[in-house]
C-alpha cells in the first residue's frame, strides 16, 4: 500500500505498530496463557520435547505459578473485552470486531469447554483461520475503509500458509499430546491415529496445497505474484513431504524454514 497509494506515510506507521501490538497481546500473551495453562493441566506441555512447541515454559521453570498464569490470561481477556466494548460505543466498531475476534480465537482455541486446539481441525478452522484472515485484512480495511479483492487474496494465502506451519508445530508434541488427560486430539494426532505416524505431516501438505490453489485466482491480474508463490510453496511443500517424523530437532528446523517462507510470501504478496 505504501508502494502503491497515496495515503500518507504516517498513516502507514501507526497502523503497522497498531496492528503488530494487537498481535502481539493477542497471539503473544494471551493466546499463551491460555494455552500454557490449559496444556499444563492436561499435561501435554510436561512431556513434549519442548524444542520450538510446548509451551513457553515459564510454569514448567517455576517462574510463574499455574494459578497466575491463569489469573493474567482472564485479566488480559476481561481488559481487552472492556476495550473491545468502549470502540464500539464511540464508533470504533473495526477494531472492536477485530478484538473481538482475537480474544475469541485465543480462549476457544484452549478453554474448556470448547478447547477446540483438543479436537482435529476445529482449531484451526474455528480459532485460527478467522483471527489470521481477518488480521490480513485489517491493515487495508482500516485504512481505505474497504477490502479490496487483492487484500481478500493475500489475507487468504497468510492464513492457509500459516495453518500449515502450524501443523507442523503440532508434529514434534505428536507423543506428548497423546499423553495428555484429556488426549490434545489435534489434527496431526488424528491422521497419525487414523492412517500411521507417518501421515503426521498430510494436513501440513493438505493446507499448502489449498495455498497452491490461490495463485490461479492471482494469476488474472497477479501474473508475477503467482509465479512466485507457486515457487515458494512448492518449496514449502518439498520442506513438509520430506520431514523425518520422529526427528525432533530435523521438523523443528524445518519450521523455521516454513517461517521464513511465510515471510517471503507476505513480501511477495505486498510488492507484486
Amino acid at each position: 500500500m505504501l508502494l502503491y497509494t497515496s495515503f500518507s506515510t504516517s498513516n502507514f506507521v501507526f497502523m503497522f505498530f497498531f496492528l503488530s501490538a494487537g498481535a502481539v497481546v493477542i497471539h503473544g500473551l494471551l493466546t499463551h496463557l491460555f494455552n500454557d495453562y490449559a496444556d499444563f493441566l492436561s499435561g501435554t506441555d510436561e512431556h513434549s520435547p519442548a524444542i520450538l512447541s510446548g509451551g513457553s515454559r515459564v510454569i514448567q521453570k517455576g517462574i510463574l505459578k499455574p494459578e497466575v498464569v491463569w489469573r493474567l490470561g482472564r485479566l488480559l481477556a476481561i481488559l481487552l473485552l472492556m476495550a473491545a466494548v468502549l470502540l464500539a460505543i464511540i464508533g470504533h466498531g473495526k477494531i472492536s470486531l477485530l478484538i473481538l475476534v482475537g480474544v475469541w480465537a485465543a480462549a476457544s482455541y484452549s478453554l474448556s469447554p470448547l478447547r477446540l486446539s483438543y479436537r482435529p481441525f476445529l482449531g484451526e478452522w474455528l480459532s485460527l483461520f478467522p483471527s489470521m484472515f481477518l488480521l490480513g485484512l485489517a491493515g487495508p480495511w482500516l485504512i481505505m475503509d474497504v477490502i479490496p479483492m487483492w487484500a481478500v487474496q493475500n489475507a487468504l494465502i497468510n492464513a492457509l500458509v500459516c495453518m500449515a506451519w502450524v501443523m507442523v508445530h503440532h508434529i514434534p508434541d505428536l507423543e506428548a499430546d497423546q499423553k495428555a488427560k484429556p488426549i490434545k486430539v489435534t489434527t496431526v494426532v488424528w491422521f497419525a491415529k487414523k492412517f500411521g505416524v507417518n501421515f503426521a505431516y498430510f494436513p501440513a501438505l493438505f493446507y499448502l496445497m489449498l495455498a497452491g490453489l490461490v495463485p490461479i485466482w492471482l494469476a488474472f491480474t497477479r501474473l508475477t505474484a503467482a509465479f512466485l508463490l507457486i515457487v515458494l510453496i512448492s518449496f514449502a511443500i518439498y520442506l513438509v513431504t520430506h520431514l523425518d517424523i520422529k526427528n525432533h530437532h530435523q521438523v523443528s528446523k524445518s519450521e523455521k524454514g516454513l517461517l521464513l517462507i511465510a515471510m517471503l510470501i507476505g513480501l511477495v504478496l505486498g510488492i507484486f
